[in-house]
């Protein structure tokens, strides 16, 4: 995925840094939890109920896993609550995007969504991720992969016509200074920071 160049990448790490969702992934600088043990996985627990003490995390990397949770509103609360004060929250949630589960897929996000899930955290930097043009590419690829007869075919097809596509997603470049790409965003992100002491 391409990144905007407008999201902020440069909010400050800290001592302790937590990554929900970051299985089959290493992360640096982070403790990875995820619901199952996989690579790169560091803790296993449900992100509803976060196994650390309040207040101990500069930062919490929330990417694409509010879809998959069965009460967002309490991965918020936890997230609220193992924040340190000052640190930085960054949450990551798809809006036109197809159903992928892992291991369910529930809903869906608008930055107005998230900006609800985000209560008294205060908003630093809000956007889409990725625009129309990556909306536009996804769906294609998962049109076609609809008429393939097996996983193997889905996964070859999935490759080739992935690569093929991947250049339309340059056009979000151009796309998402419009303010009206939000209505076929893909991906949504806000940056929280919680209130200093």
């Amino acid at each position: 995925m391409l990144p905007n160049p407008r999201e902020p990448r440069d909010f400050p790490l800290g001592k302790r840094n937590l990554y929900l969702g970051g299985g089959g992934a290493e992360v640096p600088g982070y403790l990875n939890l995820d619901l199952f043990l996989l690579p790169g996985v560091q803790v296993v627990a449900n992100a509803e109920q976060l196994p650390f003490p309040d207040d101990l995390f500069a930062r919490v990397e929330c990417d694409a896993v509010l879809e998959h949770v069965r009460d967002p509103e309490a991965v918020m609360r936890e997230i609220r609550r193992v924040l340190a004060p000052g640190g930085y929250a960054h949450l990551v949630a798809p809006f036109c995007h197809p159903f992928h589960a892992y291991p369910r897929d529930y809903r869906r996000f608008t930055l107005d969504g998230l900006r609800l899930l985000a209560g008294d955290l205060e908003e630093v930097a809000a956007g889409w991720r990725s625009g129309p043009a990556a909306t536009l590419a996804v769906f294609l690829l998962e049109f076609v992969k609809l008429w393939l007869p097996s996983r193997l075919w889905r996964a070859a097809v999935h490759g080739v016509l992935g690569w093929a596509l991947f250049p339309l997603r340059y056009l979000d470049l151009a796309l998402l200074r419009s303010p009206e790409a939000g209505r076929l965003g893909n991906h949504a992100y806000l940056w929280l920071r919680k209130a200093p002491s």
